[in-house]
């Protein structure tokens, strides 16, 4: 059985996005380096160039994932991804009205649920198999962090301060969790961290 992780981009002072959803500062160390790197979407490609450390990376955090979970909010301001997210796995978005367009969709991707969090991860775990399960949303990670359902968090630090936008653990209200770091890697504008979560028995 895969593990239930996630992982952003954020900034210093704990942004994932600035105001009116701006990723332009937690995503400029993709675009900063010589390595290329090439994903692409159901509209578009996109080249990247990272530094060969946050290729490498990048490689090791997104290899294994079958599937996401992601919420309604992140589905709409990226089109549903044109039909095809960079990663190419199955996404389960957590909505209270599913999208008719996209619910009888040949070959969609999507799988959406409306009975909460926990049975989108559930959900989620069963599409993947024995791969891990990344979540791609702030509101789903903090759902999911108060549920105990969460293994791991990678985090790509950028060496800015947002002042404001889109918090990563805003509004967590739990109780204090360990975490355990396990891996920590320096790189051109970004600090590249894992941390597996020390769960009580």
């Amino acid at each position: 059985m895969g593990k239930v992780g996630t992982g952003f981009s954020m900034s210093l002072d704990g942004f994932i996005a600035g105001p009116n959803d701006d990723v332009t500062q937690v995503f400029a160390w993709m675009s900063r380096g010589t390595t290329e790197v090439k994903v692409s979407t159901g509209d578009h490609d996109i080249d990247l160039k990272m530094s060969e450390e946050s290729a490498e990376v990048f490689e090791q955090a997104t290899h294994g994932i079958g599937a996401l979970v992601t919420g309604r909010h992140l589905f709409d301001i990226t089109g549903g991804w044109g039909g095809k997210h960079p990663l190419d796995v199955p996404i389960v978005v957590v909505t209270h009205h599913p999208p008719q367009e996209w619910i009888d969709k040949p070959g969609s991707p999507f799988t959406f649920v409306t009975d909460g969090v926990e049975s989108a991860i559930r959900k989620a775990k069963e599409i993947a198999g024995d791969k891990n399960v990344a979540i791609a949303s702030t509101t789903v990670l903090q759902q999911a962090l108060k549920l105990g359902l969460v293994d791991n968090i990678h985090i790509d630090l950028v060496h800015y301060l947002v002042g404001g936008g889109v918090s990563m653990f805003g509004h967590l209200g739990i109780s204090p969790v360990e975490l355990e770091a396990t891996n920590i890697i320096q790189a051109p504008g970004v600090t590249h961290m894992d941390f597996r979560l020390i769960k009580s028995n």
